[in-house]
């Protein structure tokens, strides 16, 4: 097995770039799967694919020199969220008739794939990895610990809204986790 550190030394830089870029489609596909199970419009494999994009697009500038520029990689970041914004913006929708609104969480989720993506990219791995586990927790226990909340603090029953308890999980209505 010692002889083989020294091959894959030359190749030291390379295999981060692929753990990076791993770890960025993990990340997504992770988010993406808590989307798939509500059947949503944006899942595992478009936030894997995000993420992965968001990751790429930071690690390009490695292949370019040793040292990230800090205002480069600053740019970078800024165009992939904006990019990112309007692919989100494509799953939110508004009712014909009401002020209800729908699709900001899976907006969100897109904006957290790139975030990650950026992240893994840059090889901040606590932060990728705590960024996954928040925005999981997020997702799946949001919105009941949302309305709990609401209802201890004595406002209006937002799970019983359209009345069906069942609702309570979805990707509907204004108040989104």
């Amino acid at each position: 097995m010692e002889w083989l550190l020294p091959k894959l030394a030359a190749y030291e830089s390379d295999i981060t770039i692929l753990l990076r870029l791993l770890v960025a489609t993990f990340a997504g596909m992770v988010i993406g799967l808590n989307r798939d199970r509500h059947n949503k419009p944006v899942g595992m494999r478009t936030l894997a694919l995000v993420s992965l994009s968001a990751a790429a697009v930071v690690l390009s500038g490695t292949v370019f020199g040793e040292h990230f520029q800090q205002d480069a990689a600053s740019r970078v970041m800024q165009g992939i969220l904006t990019g990112v914004g309007f692919l989100g913006a494509g799953v939110i929708m508004r009712g014909k008739d009401t002020f209800e609104v729908h699709g900001l969480t899976t907006a969100s989720t897109v904006w957290i794939a790139a975030a990650l993506g950026i992240t893994s990219g840059l090889g901040a791995w606590f932060i990728t990895f705590t960024g996954i586990i928040i925005a999981l927790l997020l997702l799946t226990v949001g919105k009941p610990l949302e309305y709990a909340l609401i209802r201890m603090l004595g406002g209006p029953d937002q799970a019983g809204s359209e009345g069906d308890p069942k609702s309570a999980g979805s990707d509907q209505g204004h108040n989104q986790p």
